[in-house]
């Protein structure tokens, strides 16, 4: 699936310390095979999918700075807290069985933690997805003629991020998540094949262009997959920074 995604983000000063907004739209492209109630079907699906926002801010550590300051800051340990939403946006027909919007609310609080040795950085994060439920999940069609209602468990998350900076701006890391949880249930009866106790592996390079300009570069894979989660992932990201307003 080809996803290009439109992000922006804003860093201010939240009580003197540095909090940051991020929102981000992305777009879905794929061809789809599988089979529905024995049948071998093709789906196609070009759309929006959910806009994702989050808001993070840190609690120790990393202070609101102006300009000056922050070039001469040395980074030791960071504490953080964020929240990300993701509204029922994107493309969503009910009677579809596959489709980019999922219809619910998704919230994800999280704590983070960063630490600097020298050129090395570690940063781990550890949250929990929790889900509204879907009212109108594969329904209205000649498979389903009701009504059927989604809902998922809670799913708890630890991520972990190595990276070595080169110089200013130019830095690699070995990436690692692991998450668990997120059983789905139908009109109320779960289904316990959908736990999912998986992990992905995989590393990330950012290279600057400009004193504006940078590229950033990952790839990931699935390590333990229990459910789901199978998939090679490779993104690109062209990024664009600025101090104050852009010129």
């Amino acid at each position: 699936m080809s996803v290009p995604v439109l992000g922006y983000s804003h860093s201010f000063s939240l009580f003197g310390r540095t909090a940051t907004l991020t929102a981000t739209l992305p777009y879905g492209v794929r061809e789809f095979r599988g089979n529905v109630v024995g049948a071998d079907t093709l789906a196609y699906r070009s759309g929006l999918l959910p806009a994702t926002f989050r808001f993070s801010v840190n609690i120790r550590g990393g202070p609101a700075m102006n300009v000056e300051e922050y070039r001469k800051w040395q980074q030791t340990t960071i504490w953080g807290v964020s929240l990300k939403v993701i509204p029922p946006l994107g493309q969503y027909d009910e009677t579809r069985l596959i489709n980019y919007g999922t219809n619910r609310w998704a919230f994800k609080p999280e704590f983070g933690y960063s630490r600097r040795w020298g050129h090395w950085i570690l940063d781990a994060y550890g949250g929990a997805w929790f889900f509204t439920t879907n009212p109108e999940f594969f329904s209205h069609n000649q498979y389903v003629p009701g009504t059927t209602k989604q809902s998922e468990n809670p799913t708890g998350s630890l991520e972990a991020h190595l990276s070595y900076d080169v110089r200013r701006r130019l830095w690699f890391s070995l990436d690692a998540n692991f998450w668990s949880g997120g059983a789905t249930s139908l009109n109320g009866v779960q289904n316990p094949s959908t736990v999912q106790r998986n992990s992905r592996v995989g590393a990330t390079a950012s290279v600057p262009l400009t004193s504006h300009q940078s590229i950033k570069i990952s790839y990931s894979n699935g390590a333990y997959v229990a459910y789901g989660g199978n998939y090679q992932n490779i993104s690109a990201a062209w990024q664009y920074s600025w101090l104050g307003r852009p010129n």
